[in-house]
C-alpha cells in the first residue's frame, strides 16, 4: 500500500455516530461522534466535524475535532483546523491560521502520559 493511500472515505454530507476501527488510512469529510481507535492515520477533511475521542497514530487537521486527541507518531494542524480539546502526541505541526484550545502534551507518549501540569505556588 502507497503511504499517503485512503482506505476508507467517510463523505462530506453524511453523520456518523459509534466506534471507529481501522488500519492503514481514513479520511472523514462529513460528521462524525464517537471514537476512533487506530494505529493509521486519520484525515479529517476542511469541512469535517469530529467529536469524541480520538486515538491515532497520525492525525492530519483541516476540520473540526472536539474532544481529546491523542497521536502516537504526529499531529498536523493545517490552516484551516480547529481543535477544542487536548492533545497528546511527541510531534506537533502547526501551520499559521490553525486554531488550538486546549492543552498540548509532547514528547513520547510513555512521558506523555505519566506528565501533569505542575501548579505554580506563589512564593509570597
Amino acid at each position: 500500500m502507497a503511504r499517503d493511500e485512503i482506505n476508507a472515505f467517510l463523505g462530506a454530507g453524511t453523520n456518523y455516530h459509534g466506534k471507529l476501527h481501522f488500519q492503514g488510512a481514513v479520511r472523514i469529510d462529513g460528521n462524525f461522534q464517537g471514537e476512533v481507535v487506530s494505529e493509521g492515520t486519520l484525515v479529517i477533511g476542511q469541512d469535517a466535524v469530529v467529536e469524541g475521542q480520538v486515538q491515532v497514530g497520525q492525525l492530519v487537521l483541516s476540520g473540526r475535532i472536539k474532544g481529546e486527541v491523542e497521536a502516537k507518531n504526529k499531529v498536523v494542524l493545517h490552516k484551516t483546523a480547529n481543535l477544542q480539546g487536548n492533545i497528546r502526541t511527541p510531534v506537533l505541526v502547526v501551520e499559521e491560521g490553525a486554531v488550538l484550545e486546549g492543552q498540548l502534551v509532547m514528547g513520547s507518549l510513555d512521558t506523555a502520559a505519566s506528565a501533569k501540569p505542575e501548579k505554580i505556588s506563589d512564593p509570597s
